[in-house]
């Protein structure tokens, strides 16, 4: 997939962008890093076949373009694994039984992608 023009931000988007920035107390990054999933790209939030989680089910969603995807901080990331900001087709609850949530970072080994339906259509 070749990436397009960013999508420009609707007034709740950027309302939404607003606070998770005050939340983490930083800009969220918006260098989209080469060899990323594009913004736009549909994917499946996996299951983890070792545990119980991160997520109940698996279902579809969309990569969203609020913040680039950012590299995983955390002792058990992969090499080079990043964090995606994904939109879900329907709210989703977590492993823990909490949400129902719209939208949320996903480490990359959660993701699979999805093949676009218009190419070879």
């Amino acid at each position: 997939m070749i990436p397009g023009p960013a999508p420009v931000p609707d007034a709740a988007s950027a309302r939404e962008r607003e606070a998770v920035e005050r939340i983490l107390g930083r800009p969220l990054s918006q260098s989209w890093p080469a060899g990323a999933l594009a913004p736009g790209s549909r994917v499946v939030v996996l299951r983890d076949p070792a545990w119980d989680g991160p997520w109940k089910i698996e279902f579809q969603g969309t990569i969203d373009a609020m913040g680039a995807p950012e590299p995983v901080q955390h002792p058990h990331a992969h090499p080079g694994e990043l964090t995606y900001w994904v939109t879900f087709d329907a709210p989703q609850r977590d492993s823990d039984g909490c949400g129902p949530y719209r939208k949320a970072q996903i480490w990359g080994r959660y993701l699979r992608s999805e093949p676009d339906p218009e190419v070879g259509a």
